[in-house]
């Protein structure tokens, strides 16, 4: 009876043992991840790297995508990627995700990277405390990708760095279309989800006006998608500012701009997508956006 006592007490600590035991994280197959310095910026980044399921049996070059918001977008825009090689025809890219700032807070690091200037008349809540919000450093962000991102890239991978994909949303399209008007030819094609068009009071529709002023093209592909649920809500009243935005007219406005120009270098698309919000319309942007560029190569 002793024996049969010490033998339950020794199964019981065993099991005890297995479940304090910390499970394996689940990893993403042919990923990897690269520190990289912003010497200018003065701060750590990491790139996400996702490979094709080819590439380790294949000496060819792939498109590359640069995907903002990378602890979201990253995975999402992998798996749909890769699924639309497998099963639709599209050809296979390398998935690039540009993470925040090493030790600052998610909101932190992509209000100030990916918007153009620092808002007026608006106050905002700091996510870091003791730190003040931070915000317009877009442009400068943008030299960062080129500038030191790229050449990683293509230092590493078989990338085809003629073939350069931006993926945003939201704050991340304020960031591309910042990059579309400094230096349009940085990426081959936009794809630019739900732009946060109401920031600082429209800038960017400044910014549009500006660039046409000085430039008799604007040589891009470009891909807007939004949902169609990202209207004005029920009794406001319009304006460009967040809580009164109607973001599908303002990118309907921002697309007519850009149309009105006649710029002969330019290639422009507009999805709205039905019953999508902001956070649900993304996956539909990227699928749609991808094919507009990539199509069908099986």
């Amino acid at each position: 009876m002793k024996q049969l006592s010490r033998l339950v007490f020794s199964l019981c600590c065993l099991a005890g043992a297995a479940a304090a035991a910390p499970l394996d994280p689940f990893l993403l197959e042919n990923t990897e991840v690269r520190d990289i310095q912003a010497r200018a910026l003065k701060r750590d980044y990491q790139v996400y790297v996702a490979l094709p399921e080819s590439y380790r049996g294949s000496s060819r070059r792939y498109p590359v995508l640069f995907v903002t918001d990378a602890g979201y977008a990253f995975p999402v825009v992998r798996s749909i990627a890769q699924r639309l090689a497998r099963h639709a025809g599209m050809e296979e890219v390398i998935v690039v995700g540009l993470s925040y700032a090493r030790g600052d807070g998610a909101i932190h690091s992509r209000r100030r990277d990916y918007t153009p200037t620092v808002p007026r008349g608006h106050t905002y809540r700091s996510d870091m405390p003791g730190r003040a919000p931070a915000f317009g450093e877009a442009a400068a962000y943008g030299r960062f990708i080129a500038a030191e991102v790229f050449p990683m890239i293509a230092a590493h991978y078989r990338a085809d760095m003629k073939r350069k994909i931006f993926v945003g949303h939201s704050y991340g399209s304020l960031l591309g279309l910042q990059i579309l008007l400094d230096q349009p030819r940085t990426f081959e094609h936009y794809i630019l989800g739900s732009p946060s068009l109401w920031f600082d009071r429209g800038v960017m529709f400044e910014r549009e006006q500006d660039y046409a002023a000085k430039h008799r093209d604007l040589p891009a592909s470009l891909y807007f998608g939004i949902g169609g649920a990202e209207t004005l809500a029920p009794g406001k009243k319009r304006s460009r500012s967040e809580e009164n935005a109607d973001m599908v007219a303002d990118l309907r406005d921002f697309d007519r701009s850009l149309a009105a120009r006649r710029y002969p270098g330019l290639s422009t698309r507009l999805e709205v997508f039905a019953g999508e919000d902001h956070a649900s319309v993304f996956p539909f942007v990227l699928t749609r956006g991808l094919r507009s560029y990539l199509g069908q190569h099986k």
